[in-house]
């Protein structure tokens, strides 16, 4: 009988690969604020975009974030995506967790 392969979440300091997704992380955080930094390769108009707002959900190829000051709603590819930060504390803890692979200091 052949040998099976080892899942991802068996490898030592490795997510499952089911949890490590981006959009998943968005979901835990969905109703805080967050600051999303895009990059538009090729635009004449702009190269980068910074968008502000409150994170209503999340897709796997889309960010939907509704910016408080003027009231417009964005859905922001994933693709454009460099990064996210928060100015608060994020949710990182899976409710459906399986034992979450912890990472050994760099």
């Amino acid at each position: 009988m052949p040998q099976q392969q080892p899942k991802v979440s068996d490898i030592p300091g490795m997510l499952p690969s089911e949890e490590s997704y981006i959009e998943n992380i968005l979901r835990l955080n969905k109703g805080k604020k967050a600051t999303v930094y895009m990059t538009f390769e090729n635009n004449d108009r702009w190269n980068a975009k910074v968008f502000k707002g409150i994170i209503e959900a999340a897709g796997r190829d889309h960010i939907v974030l509704s910016d408080l000051e003027t009231g417009k709603r964005y859905i922001l590819l994933m693709v454009y995506l460099d990064y996210i930060t928060f100015d608060e504390e994020i949710n990182y803890d899976y409710p459906y967790n399986q034992g979450m692979a912890s990472y050994t200091p760099r």
